[in-house]
């Protein structure tokens, strides 16, 4: 029988204030929650641009964590607010940064040695290689057309004031590339130097914040991410020395002047995805070049054989093993990663499926544990009744 309205009114009216209240305060609530969203969206809206240094700034102070606590040790008390974040910063940046500038540094001194020669060359015409008028079929068109642009006294400087515009647009295209990179280090270095002071105090807030999120569970969660970022960094300097060394051994087989500098340069650029196919494939043009074109496919070829089994292969394991992650799992995380988020995704890409792959494992042992309980329960019960 429905109750009168008289009745209702009646245990409405003697329901306490703050429980009649309880539809009011959980609407505010999430209007709260509502609102606390949209101003997280516009600020990482407007902040997305610094994404990327953050990232890997984020990236280095975690992979370089346990050195710079060791490191820290050691330093004077009086040094720890500011001191030794800076210290350390220095040296770490110093120590990424030295390499790659060594490697480009390098790389300019050949280019300025060929531009030298084109100089040199352009008085009296470039002469096109000997071998290229003996491939089969194409050689003699291309020679004719070599001839024609370059082989005159004076064609590269007018072939160079014909293209200029194509080449002003490369040149900008380069110092854009550049300028926003340097941005990136300038950030990143800037923002590694406040992870290292106040690191500790973050990450407990961070485990905190997990803990109050998903419970007590947030903490293995947290320690797989660390030890996933870590063993990536790991994986990718093995893959570097595993090229620069092989590659390198290859140039000095192949007889290219001062192998051991160009393998070393080859092992810096292939922490970087792609520049290592940059770096082989001009050691190969310029041995084609001076006429060893036997010596220049060989070390294309093998070059990019060693690159992909290190990069492809020898990664992928070793960063598996560390996380629990599948061969297949890491080779689609790493090269999804550099799809959608560029180079920073190599990293970041293990580091998700990582978790990804935990919380699956997880769930799964849950589901099967509460199965197993429901089936005793039942069991428990047939036999009370028996």
């Amino acid at each position: 029988m429905n109750e009168p309205p008289c009745d209702r009114a009646q245990d409405e009216g003697a329901t306490p204030a703050h429980e009649r209240g309880g539809l009011t305060l959980k609407l505010d609530f999430r209007a709260g929650w509502v609102w606390a969203a949209l101003v997280v969206l516009l600020s990482a809206w407007i902040i997305h641009g610094f994404f990327v240094p953050i990232a890997w700034a984020s990236i280095i102070a975690i992979a370089t964590w346990p050195i710079y606590r060791r490191f820290a040790s050691h330093m004077p008390a009086r040094m720890a607010a500011g001191g030794t974040p800076l210290v350390f910063t220095i040296l770490v940046s110093s120590f990424v940064l030295g390499p790659m500038v060594f490697a480009l540094g390098a790389v300019a001194v050949e280019a300025q040695r060929w531009l030298d020669k084109l100089a040199l060359a352009d008085k009296a015409g470039l002469a096109a290689p000997g071998w290229l008028e003996s491939l089969p079929e194409v050689g003699p068109q291309i020679s004719e057309r070599w001839h024609a642009l370059f082989g005159m006294p004076g064609a590269i400087s007018i072939w160079l004031q014909r293209e200029s515009s194509t080449l002003l647009n490369l040149a900008q295209t380069v110092g854009q590339f550049a300028v926003y990179h340097l941005f990136v280090v300038c950030f990143t270095i800037l923002v590694m130097f406040f992870i290292y002071r106040g690191g500790d105090q973050q990450a407990l807030r961070l485990n905190r914040l997990l803990i109050d999120a998903i419970g007590e569970r947030g903490a293995p969660y947290l320690e797989l991410a660390i030890r996933a970022v870590r063993i990536t960094v790991v994986g990718m300097v093995a893959v570097a020395l595993f090229d620069g060394v092989l590659i390198g051994v290859i140039y000095a087989v192949a007889g290219v002047q001062h192998a051991a500098v160009w393998g070393a340069v080859t092992g810096l650029l292939a922490l970087i995805p792609y520049l290592v196919f940059v770096a082989v494939a001009g050691v190969a043009i310029s041995l084609a070049i001076e006429g060893a074109v036997v010596s220049a496919l060989a070390v294309c070829v093998l070059g990019y054989i060693v690159h992909l089994v290190g990069d492809k292969i020898v990664r992928p394991i070793l960063v598996g093993g560390a996380v629990r992650l599948g061969f297949v799992w890491v080779l689609m995380a790493s090269l999804g990663g550099l799809e959608l988020m560029g180079f920073i995704g190599v990293l970041i890409g293990p580091v998700v499926l990582a978790l990804a792959s935990s919380m699956w494992r997880q769930w799964l042992m849950d589901r099967a544990r509460s199965s197993a309980e429901r089936i005793a329960a039942a069991r428990s019960d047939r036999n009370v009744i028996a």
